[in-house]
């Protein structure tokens, strides 16, 4: 059993207002995509208020959503991504989000015990534009093995 999980960061840039109209569909299926994380084989923890709510967290700025999970590998995350009810509903994002420029997802490695902030977070992704993937902040489309 490995000593590391997996912690993901992925922001998106709002194209209005989280109580707008516009993102009614979007906000709508928040709890179901949540609840279907939090059931998923290899899900360990996702970054929410005591009520729920992970949109008010905003550390990139206003308009920007965070979401901040933590998984057992990368395996699973990758499965419950692109192979569950979240993959339907995030093939409509371009409804509700801007067509980011620079990547918007950034995985790394924490040991077991340990569960990210939003600040170590904010630096991966930094780290990932600045020096593109590496063992420290990565990538589905290039990740790293978790340290041995």
């Amino acid at each position: 059993m490995s000593q590391y999980h997996l912690a993901q960061l992925n922001i998106a840039t709002m194209l209005a207002p989280i109580d707008s109209p516009e993102l009614a569909d979007f906000v709508a299926n928040l709890d179901r995509i949540n609840a279907a994380a939090e059931s998923a084989p290899g899900y360990v923890w996702r970054l929410q208020s005591d009520d729920g709510d992970a949109t008010a967290f905003r550390p990139f700025g206003d308009d920007i959503l965070v979401n901040l999970s933590v998984w057992e590998d990368v395996e699973a995350l990758h499965d419950y991504v692109y192979r569950s009810d979240h993959a339907k509903i995030m093939s409509r994002r371009k409804d509700w989000f801007e067509m980011m420029r620079q990547a918007s997802v950034v995985l790394w490695w924490l040991p077991v015990k340990e569960l990210p902030t939003l600040e170590q977070a904010k630096e991966k992704l930094e780290l990932l534009h600045a020096n593109g993937p590496s063992a420290t902040a990565f990538t589905f489309k290039q990740s790293f093995p978790a340290p041995s």
